[in-house]
Order: structure tokens, then C-alpha cells, then sequence
């Protein structure tokens, strides 16, 4: 059975298989939101930030909307290609999701922006590879990994920015 496949018993292994690459995200979405509870009304509030830095109620709707793409396009890839098929490709998106954890841990966890900063280079890299990787598979998935591109790609701008003025 092929994991295109949208009949029967292979319709539910494609289900379950999206309950598996979304679990890992909204696993990572909830530490990721315990880690930055801890210190959000406390340490992150005393920071002196940029002009550009958003608005505190922006950040949960976004990373939301940002777990649900990621766990899609990583199912795109296995449903076009399996596991096998789609080893390089789908061990990149763990790495870029346990770097995405590891931000956090650093930056609210740990009060460390500078580590931060480096980490989240290093999920800047690893997202745009695994967009890429994604979208020679499937070029939904890559289109799905783009906004999260972004979004980091503007995050690390702003730790960037924290940084420097803390």
C-alpha cells in the first residue's frame, strides 16, 4: 500500500501518521510556551527592545498557525515519498524543530540571548534547508515551511537586536 493511497486501511495509516509529525510540534509548541511562561512576565519585560519588536499577543496565534504548517509539510513528504523515501528530508525537520525547542530553553529558560542568538542562526539554516529539501519532494510542503522562513528569519533579526541592547 502506498501512503497516497486515501482508501481504508491506508486512509487511516495517512491520519495517524499526521497525528504523528503533529504530535513532535505541539509537543514542542507546549514546552516551547511553558519555558517562555517562566520568564515572559518577569525577566524577558525588563529587556530593552527594538522598535520593531511585536507585540506580545502576536507571538502565540503566529507560532500556532507555524506548528500546524510544519507538521503538514513534513506529512506532505512522507505521503509522497514514505519514510524511506523522505529520510534526509524528514530527519532535517526534527533537527529544525529540536533547534526551534532549544531557542527557547536558551533565550527564556536560560536568559541567554547571545546562545540564543547562535542557535537560532543555526534554525535559520536548518529551516531553509529543510524548505528545500521539502520542496524538491513535494513543492507544498516547501511552500508551507516559507512563511516559518520568514517568521525566523525576522525573529532572528530581533534576538539579534535584544542583544545587542541588552
Amino acid at each position: 500500500m502506498s501512503p497516497t493511497d486515501d482508501r481504508g486501511p491506508t486512509r487511516a495509516r495517512g491520519l495517524l501518521a499526521l497525528g504523528g509529525f503533529l504530535a513532535p510540534c505541539l509537543a514542542v509548541w507546549a514546552l516551547n510556551g511553558a519555558v517562555t511562561a517562566t520568564s515572559v512576565d518577569g525577566w524577558y519585560r525588563t529587556l530593552s527592545k527594538p522598535a520593531f519588536n511585536p507585540p506580545d499577543w502576536v507571538f502565540a496565534p503566529v507560532w500556532s498557525a507555524l506548528y500546524v504548517m510544519m507538521a503538514l509539510a513534513a506529512w506532505l513528504v512522507w505521503r509522497r515519498v514514505g519514510l524511506a523515501g523522505g529520510r534526509i528530508a524528514l530527519s532535517l525537520w526534527g533537527v529544525q524543530l529540536a533547534l526551534n525547542l532549544a531557542w527557547s530553553i536558551l533565550f527564556f529558560g536560560l536568559n541567554r540571548i547571545g546562545l540564543a542568538l547562535v542557535d537560532i542562526v543555526l534554525l535559520l539554516l536548518a529551516i531553509a534547508t529543510t524548505t528545500v529539501a521539502f520542496w524538491r519532494i513535494d513543492a507544498r510542503a516547501g511552500l508551507l515551511f516559507l512563511p516559518y522562513l520568514l517568521w525566523v528569519g525576522y525573529a532572528t533579526v530581533l534576538n539579534g537586536a535584544l542583544w545587542a541592547l541588552n
